[in-house]
């Protein structure tokens, strides 16, 4: 089963199957899927991988939020230190650009960063990097399978 197929399995019992779109055009990256959306930049939740003490973990936070490295260390007693482009796809079980909180890979774990509570709906990948749910935070707490709030990045705001 590929990866979209997988994440519209994984969300047909919280009713969002259908709401998943699939683009003519890619959606890779914050700014190619605010364009492919018609939105705001910062509404894009976009997902970073990261190698931590107990594994893998995915970081869903807000398209304009960065990693503050001091916030990170005091969460994970580590440094940030993202998954390379070869390791992505084995590791999460999605390409880059289509990493999302949806089915990944087992013992991968999920963290929705505090930034993306600013929006009332948000736009998470959907396995490709053509592809998104417009979805409420809350609602991607909900569904995520053992996720927690957490508060490591910075906005751009935040930046000055």
């Amino acid at each position: 089963m590929n990866a979209i197929d997988r994440v519209r399995e994984y969300l047909a019992p919280h009713g969002l199957r259908e709401g998943v779109m699939e683009f003519a055009v890619s959606s890779a990256t914050v700014a190619l899927a605010a364009v492919a959306l018609g939105t705001e930049e910062a509404r894009i939740a976009k997902t970073l991988s990261f190698h931590t003490k107990e594994g893998v973990a995915l970081i869903v936070m807000a398209g304009d939020a960065k990693i503050d490295n001091h916030k990170y260390k005091g969460y994970f007693a580590t440094k940030a230190k993202m998954l390379s482009f070869e390791e992505v796809e084995p590791m999460t079980g999605f390409p880059v650009g289509g990493v999302c909180p949806f089915a990944p890979k087992e013992g991968v774990k999920i963290f929705l960063d505090a930034s993306l509570k600013r929006f009332e709906t948000v736009f998470p990948a959907c396995g490709t990097p053509a592809s998104a749910v417009e979805i409420t935070p809350a609602r991607l707490a909900e569904v995520c399978s053992g996720c927690e709030w957490i508060d490591v990045t910075k906005t751009a705001e935040e930046n000055g």
